[in-house]
């Protein structure tokens, strides 16, 4: 295709672009095989685009207005019935939005509606944007990170341009298609990075890049940033590609640099992560260990919170259809995808059985002193820092991931689950540690005590946790505890109900969401509500209509989940972490927990019986 005029105005502009959408393919396949077809012919036979994975060469548009009756854009009009359309403004407003489109035509409008650096000043530069960070962050809904890959790798290469003028729109979509993908590694930071397909992308594209330097020396700058972002080392200067040379240079030698393995490999190593280990039937340690701890030191680890001798004790991993494995000391308790080899069960040699701790009425009591013994505001502190090291580690993209499950078992919803988890912990623990008290006034002072720990959490912006105790005060094995709560003090109760007005479910959790968006950054949403709100827009928005994606939804979507990315920022300087005393971090990194709620309940009739 030759150089285009520029257009009179911006409606002219975007329906040209709508225009060369819908041709572009079929030119193309024109071009190459050298036929001197007519217009007329090419536009009444549309071929589909041969893009990998992707189909149906089609994209609607919807005005600002949102008209229902107009007619959608299709891959069967023809042209000469767009250009008709074109000059009846109401049928294409100035304005358009996005409402659905196959994935390929989807990175196409992307790709033209970006803005380089230099551009930056115009005002669709921010719009163009957002939609790159909801593509960014949707993507895995309508398309797996292989086929994405293909796509892009399949844009950069192609061979559209001639002559002087062509080889510059070739230099910008080139750049823009780079700068695409340096937003998406800057946006998966280390989440996709051990990606098998991102690193095949990655040195193939690199290896593309550097092959058009001789062409296109501007795309020198671009080679720095691939370079920065993926660890790529150039070992070959651009001389050395000219293209004399460049028959001999069948495959460039590329490799990431040693010490981004090391320190790669060795951040995998020293990552902490949260682990359960059952010492009876019906509850467990939560414990917060390093991702390559082996069974002998987590044996180590449990005989010192249970006070008994190591020697005593082996690890066992139960699997899902009922078999054992007995761990040797060397064994890892974790794969690499984070998860444990099955539930884990700490028993003794020569039983064989699981513990039974905490029996005697003595050891209970010394157990509540303990807890009675920490300062509230230092547990508050040490809560906060365990959940911050695990929220900070959550990607945006993994709420998308765990709405839609897909790639259900692999570790791109880790740091996720791991979160929920915790607060599914702190619930328990609460009620735990109420129900395992055996006397009235000590039960008392608990209930005061987790009150207090819950005011602290909020005012650290802890909502995570905050709820979690909130609601394991509010559980139906505690709140029947009416001999106990009497005995509280009425200032407390008062305190608890202000806390509990947060917490209120009604007109869709509007107290708390009030609080929270008061809240400076860095901050930790309740993320059950968060992911409940993204699984509405979910649930009540098709994904597909006929089989083109509804972008409009995912832009929902990516809105929401754009949330975690807002509460981990620390732009004041606003640090939500602070040091605590090493007896209390101890304390926290390993709670005994009751997870049987017939057990608790029973625990909770014996200590008031019903009347």
């Amino acid at each position: 295709m030759g150089s285009r005029p520029q257009p009179p105005n911006l409606q002219q502009e975007e329906v040209r672009l709508l225009h060369a959408a819908l041709v572009e393919q079929e030119e193309d396949e024109e071009d190459e095989e050298g036929s001197e077809k007519s217009s007329s012919d090419s536009t009444s036979r549309a071929e589909p685009v041969t893009m990998p994975t992707f189909d149906v060469p089609y994209f609607r548009y919807i005005d600002d207005e949102g008209t229902e009756g107009e007619e959608e854009w299709s891959s069967s009009r023809s042209l000469s019935s767009i250009e008709e359309d074109s000059s009846n403004d109401s049928v294409v407003s100035d304005r358009y939005m996005v409402v659905s489109g196959t994935p390929e035509k989807i990175l196409e409008h992307l790709l033209n509606d970006l803005t380089l650096d230099e551009d930056r000043g115009m005002t669709q530069g921010k719009e163009s944007d957002t939609l790159l960070d909801d593509f960014l962050l949707t993507y895995p809904v309508f398309v797996s990170t292989s086929d994405l890959c293909q796509a892009l790798l399949g844009h950069y290469c192609t061979k559209r341009h001639r002559g002087k003028e062509d080889r510059k729109e070739a230099l910008e979509r080139k750049q823009k298609l780079l700068h695409l993908v340096s937003q998406w590694m800057l946006l998966c930071k280390d989440f996709l990075r051990e990606d098998e397909h991102v690193k095949l992308f990655m040195k193939t594209l690199y290896r593309c890049v550097l092959d058009d330097l001789y062409e296109h020396p501007a795309l020198e700058r671009d080679v720095g940033e691939l370079q920065k972002l993926y660890q790529l080392h150039r070992r070959h200067t651009v001389d050395e590609y000219s293209p004399q040379r460049k028959s001999k240079a069948l495959f460039h030698q590329l490799s990431l640099k040693e010490n981004g393995l090391q320190s790669r490999a060795t951040q995998r190593e020293t990552k902490d992560v949260l682990c359960h280990v059952y010492i009876t039937m019906d509850s467990y340690l939560s414990m917060r260990v390093q991702s390559g701890i082996v069974a002998q030191e987590l044996v180590q680890a449990v005989a010192e919170r249970m006070d008994v001798s190591q020697e005593e004790l082996v690890l066992v991993g139960v699997t899902y259809p009922g078999g054992r494995l007995l761990l040797q000391p060397q064994d890892r308790v974790f794969s690499n995808s984070l998860r444990s080899v099955g539930r884990l069960h700490a028993c003794r040699k020569d039983l064989g059985e699981v513990l039974n701790p905490l029996t005697d009425n003595s050891e209970l009591q010394q157990r509540t002193a303990h807890m009675l013994s920490l300062n509230t505001w230092d547990v508050a502190v040490a809560l906060t820092d365990f959940d911050w090291a695990i929220f900070d580690a959550v990607h945006e993209q993994e709420l998308v991931y765990f709405t839609f499950n897909r790639n259900a078992g692999s570790n791109h919803t880790t740091a996720l689950e791991f979160l929920l988890q915790r607060c599914n912990d702190i619930q328990l623990w609460v009620m735990t540690e109420v129900l395992l008290c055996p006397t009235l006034c000590k039960r008392v002072q608990l209930i005061k005590k987790f009150i207090k720990i819950a005011a602290h959490c909020k005012a650290q912006r802890n909502l995570n946790c905050f709820f979690a105790i909130i609601m394991g005060l509010n559980t139906a094995a505690v709140s029947r505890l009416s001999q106990t709560w009497e005995k509280v003090p009425g200032k407390f109760k008062r305190l608890f109900s202000e806390l509990e007005t947060v917490t209120d479910p009604s007109l869709n959790h509007k107290a708390y969401r009030d609080s929270f968006k008061k809240m400076k950054a860095p901050k930790i949403p309740f993320l059950p509500l968060l992911l409940k709100d993204i699984t509405f827009i979910h649930e009540g928005n098709k994904t597909f209509h006929d089989n083109l994606v509804n972008f409009e939804k995912l832009h929902m979507i990516a809105d929401t989940v754009r949330l975690i990315r807002q509460c981990q920022k620390d732009h004041m300087g606003n640090g939500i972490t602070q040091k605590s005393s090493s007896e209390v971090r101890a304390y926290i990194d390993y709670l005994h927990i009751i997870d049987n709620q017939q057990t608790l309940f029973e625990l909770s009739q014996r200590l008031e019986p019903r009347s």
